[in-house]
């Protein structure tokens, strides 16, 4: 880079001061992760805005990772955010008010430059895609007291909750680590998710009433919208790709509880997708296709640095909730005499990320005649008849 250039962006970046993190400790913001050596001391040119900070601790040399600890920040422009390492506790704790301003002097003056990592802006844009919607109110009111996300304070509910093979290993996991275990940790609040019914449950109803309602979750979804996030469509979007960054880059089991509610709540709409929330709905689409596409890429996650990551394919076997509620969206939308283009289009993408990553595959057989026919990825009936030409008419949007 053109030393100009640099130094510009030093100045105008945000800086994250890290102090006497010791070596082998792995740091990570957004989708980069760095290892820390005998110089390090933190990250220069980070673009203002929301990212998202995690760390893992290691034995003598980096053999052995604790369970990471992230946390939000919400950077302004030539802001210095400071943390310094905790001996005791084992984490960074922020420093009092008017030492950040000491060393926010020095970093500005360059003191620091020579210690501190260059945000890789190449990777920039993936960041972007999993958290725009992610805004500092988002932080505020979903972040745990203290800031600190981590899956050691979430024992209690891998307990109550383990379900899947993945699930089950995170708990082994955290029985059998060398490094500090829940029963050593004062117990804590996680996240501050917004609470979403599994099943809805209405006192004075008629049977087949609520019957429907947990068929078609439009009317939970409208009632939510207004409730918890202020009829803020891009807020629940937040809460969605915040949960998701906990989840892939904090490993937090409880983000990723939170995040399956979210999707399978959005998901489990019939009538939203095609009247009243389209462009909810093509939003909801792109945001996922970015997260999947992203973390089932194996080159990005932090096991690659020497961490565990907990995105795994065993998450989304085939029997999977994902993999049910994609084949029934899939389907409805097929079903539907009129889509939004650009809904229709997004999904096309997450079907193909999902058949590519995961093998998934989601043809679905119509009977014509008493015959079946595979359907093709154009989510419309082909039938092909002796002597006639074949094809499938063009999707309506």
């Amino acid at each position: 880079m053109d030393p100009e250039k640099a130094l510009e962006l030093v100045k105008s970046g945000a800086t994250l001061l890290l102090l006497d993190v010791p070596q082998y400790t792995l740091i990570g913001i957004d989708t980069q992760v760095f290892s820390v050596g005998p110089a390090f001391k933190g990250i220069k040119m980070i673009p203002p805005g929301v990212h998202f900070v995690f760390y893992s601790t290691s034995t003598r040399y980096g053999k052995e990772f604790s369970p990471i600890i992230g946390f939000f920040i919400d950077a302004g422009r030539s802001q210095v955010v400071v943390r310094m390492w905790d001996k005791k506790e084992e984490c960074l704790l922020k420093v009092s008010e008017e030492e950040g301003e000491r060393y926010s002097k020095a970093v500005r003056s360059l003191e620091f430059d020579k210690n501190l990592g260059p945000y890789d802006l190449s990777q920039y844009v993936d960041w972007k895609k999993l958290s725009n919607y992610i805004t500092k109110s988002t932080i505020d009111r979903l972040e745990p007291i203290g800031g600190e996300i981590t899956v050691i304070y979430e024992s209690g509910m891998v307990k109550n909750t383990c379900k899947s093979t993945m699930e089950r290993a995170v708990d082994e996991h955290l029985r059998n680590s060398k490094f500090s275990t829940p029963a050593e940790k004062p117990p804590k609040r996680g996240c501050y998710y917004t609470p979403i019914p599994r099943v809805i449950k209405q006192k004075g109803i008629e049977s087949e009433q609520l019957t429907s309602l947990n068929l078609d979750k439009t009317e939970l979804l409208e009632t939510l919208l207004v409730k918890a996030y202020g009829s803020s469509e891009e807020s629940l979007l937040g809460e969605l790709q915040f949960a998701f960054i906990a989840f892939l880059m904090g490993q937090s089991l409880e983000a990723f509880m939170q995040w399956k509610l979210l999707v399978s709540l959005l998901f489990g709409c019939i009538e939203a997708p095609f009247h009243t929330r389209s462009q909810l709905f093509t939003k909801f689409i792109k945001v996922i296709y970015y997260q999947l596409k992203y973390g089932l890429q194996k080159d990005h996650t932090v096991a690659e640095a020497g961490a565990s990551a907990l995105l795994d394919d065993s998450w989304f076997s085939f029997d999977s909730f994902l993999h049910r509620l994609c084949k029934d969206f899939f389907s409805l939308l097929q079903d539907a005499l009129v889509v939004d283009g650009d809904l229709l289009s997004w999904t096309r993408k997450l079907k193909e990320v999902l058949e590519n990553s995961l093998g998934w595959e989601f043809q679905r057989k119509s009977a014509v005649g008493g015959i079946y026919f595979e359907e093709d990825n154009e989510y419309a009936p082909v039938v092909e008849m002796l002597d006639e030409p074949s094809g499938s008419e063009p999707a309506t949007a």
